[in-house]
């Protein structure tokens, strides 16, 4: 798990973190003196507009922070309120409730961002009408104070909530933040980003201007992250995490020369299918475009179908870029795969290779004895120039990709700038097929 790469810091600040940033900015005490009227229209828009998004695209985790943070601030205002029990219980209803937001989080962690919303649905409101009940019968005026919600750990403690909610705090934290690192999911940042925000109201209170303010950013953010994985999902490629064939399309039309495109491609990935099953070929992509993603020299890397990866190079030419695919393609070859143990029973038949004519023999995966997979891949690069489109060149990186298949794979091969001129630059090191 690598923590320090583009994708696992976006995939942590963006966009939740923006947007809790700015929050702390704006809602600095005495900084900007919003209206409660203005509070409370922006409270209601951001939650209905995120229970909308959330049930609209099925994000059921989703829409169950949103019913937990608009119940869980609904009753603490209630409680200061006096409106469901006298004067002197609204505290222990705030650090009951305060407690139960971040356990509420922490099992929502573990489910499933889509299902059956309705069965799951009736049983998570049945949970929060039991949390429900027990923060009414705590709050009673005749009940005392139960010791679970005052143990201390810490001494001369001076936050406003308690120190077990503030331990459920950094738990469903932690939790969230793990799961973002790992899976890069917009849904867990806005959950992460979003349980933060309802920490910060509790802290100011939660029934007051700024703590109402704060629950609303935490709305806000539920619903963005509804807009970023909708986002995520046409523009991402699911299984690799790469840009996919529409971000692709997109970033050609951007293109200008000079530039140049790679194209990459898994040698024997059909008999790496075909051999160990489908859960090993997924496992194979995910390995290799990791490595791709990391390609150095300025280069984006795509997902443009199958076990076919295209790099762009805006601004480069091939000389400008030959040693850093010669160094991913090295990369590439250093990172041996284990196969799992196990019967994988979706070994489906796949298409043959469309840059091999004609029906070609499958030959065996490369796997040594010790259950190591060897996983290469080959390479077609070409430039542009200026009267050539963007798909001439491609057309060009898939012929030396071609070349390169032929000419025994794992190695880069560089078509010729002129039609007219064959030049082909090979790698010094070859493994034959």
């Amino acid at each position: 798990m690598e923590f320090w790469t583009r994708r696992a810091l976006k995939s942590i600040l963006l966009p939740g973190g923006v947007l809790m940033l700015g929050a702390v900015l704006l809602l600095k005490p005495g900084l900007i003196p919003f209206p409660p009227v203005g509070i409370s229209f922006f409270y209601y828009a951001v939650f209905v507009a995120a229970v909308l998004l959330a049930w609209r695209f099925h994000s059921t985790r989703v829409l169950f922070c949103a019913i937990v943070l608009l119940m869980s601030h609904h009753a603490i205002v209630s409680y200061a309120q006096g409106q469901f029990a006298g004067p002197g219980v609204s505290r222990i209803a705030f650090e009951s409730v305060a407690l139960f937001v971040p356990l509420d989080f922490i099992l929502l962690t573990f489910f499933p961002e889509r299902g059956r919303e309705g069965r799951t649905l009736v049983w998570f409101l049945l949970l929060l009408f039991i949390e429900s009940v027990i923060v009414a019968v705590l709050g009673r005026p005749d009940q005392p104070t139960p010791g679970f919600l005052h143990f201390s750990l810490i001494h001369n403690y001076s936050l406003h909530l308690t120190q077990p909610s503030l331990l459920a705090f950094i738990i469903a934290s932690g939790l969230l933040l793990y799961r973002l690192i790992e899976l890069h999911k917009p849904i867990d940042n806005g959950m992460l980003w979003s349980l933060l925000a309802a920490g910060f109201g509790l802290e100011y209170g939660a029934a007051g201007r700024t703590g109402t303010a704060y629950f609303g950013v935490a709305g806000f953010i539920l619903a963005s992250c509804i807009i970023e994985n909708s986002y995520s999902l046409a523009y991402q490629d699911e299984l690799t995490g790469l840009n996919s064939r529409r971000a692709f399309n997109d970033a050609l039309v951007r293109l200008k020369h000079p530039f140049a495109i790679a194209v990459v491609d898994i040698d024997h990935f059909k008999s790496i299918n075909d051999t160990y099953g489908h859960d090993t070929g997924d496992q194979v992509l995910r390995l290799v475009a990791s490595r791709l993603a990391r390609v150095s020299g300025g280069g984006e890397t795509f997902r443009v179908g199958g076990e076919e990866f295209t790099i762009l190079f805006p601004g480069r030419m091939a000389k400008d870029t030959a040693d850093h695919l010669e160094l991913l393609r090295l990369n590439v070859e250093g990172a041996a795969f284990r196969v799992r143990k196990g019967d994988d029973r979706r070994k489906a038949p796949r298409e043959a290779d469309r840059r091999a004519p004609g029906t070609r023999k499958v030959k065996a995966a490369p796997v040594s004895t010790s259950g190591f997979l060897s996983v290469t891949v080959s390479i077609g690069l070409a430039e542009s120039h200026p009267r050539a489109a963007a798909d001439e060149v491609i057309e060009q990186a898939d012929k030396a990709l071609y070349r390169a298949k032929q000419g025994g794979r794992n190695r880069l091969e560089i078509a010729a700038v002129n039609r007219k001129v064959k030049r082909v630059v090979k790698s010094k090191k070859t493994v034959p097929s």
